[in-house]
């Protein structure tokens, strides 16, 4: 090897473990008098403020500022349709008119389901000698018990929320 290829050398090793050396920086934890915390790994932002190193790695990132919802609703603008209270009661009561209509039916249909579910536990085909056959036959009769049964929980809580 000749003269200069051992002083490419001799700065390659030195260039090769630099790059292979982790690098260590500090991150800093602030906390401004109104208790926000920010975090910082610039040591000069660090300056007269109250701040700690934290000892794990943390992505910083700037916040953006989240808009805060209006406190009031926004009022209807210039124009827009009102309904009268007498109006909006008929509303309501045509709404829960049909709710109940909704839900007589579906007790109905839930007792007949019912019913159909336990005419069809009595019944025993003679293929059904292993109980998994049973199940599996019953399964429709209690999926559809146990949809009218949500149906009518579901209108129950619908009419509870009508005016």
């Amino acid at each position: 090897m000749s003269h200069s290829g051992i002083k490419y050398l001799g700065l390659a090793v030195p260039l090769a473990f630099a790059l292979t050396q982790p690098v260590w920086g500090d991150t800093f934890k602030c906390v401004d008098a109104n208790g926000r915390a920010t975090y910082t790994n610039m040591k000069e932002e660090t300056q007269g403020k109250s701040c700690t190193v934290v000892m794990r790695e943390i992505s910083v990132v700037p916040a953006i500022p989240v808009p805060r919802a209006a406190a009031k609703p926004a009022p209807s603008p210039a124009g827009f349709p009102k309904v009268d209270p007498a109006t909006q009661k008929n509303r309501d009561d045509g709404r829960r008119k049909i709710l109940e209509d909704e839900l007589n039916g579906e007790e109905k249909a839930l007792v007949e389901a019912k019913a159909e579910l336990t005419q069809q536990e009595s019944v025993r085909n003679g293929d059904e000698r292993n109980y998994q056959r049973v199940i599996d036959r019953l399964k429709k009769y209690k999926d559809e018990v146990e949809r009218h049964e949500k149906n009518v929980e579901a209108l129950k809580k619908e009419l509870s929320n009508v005016r």
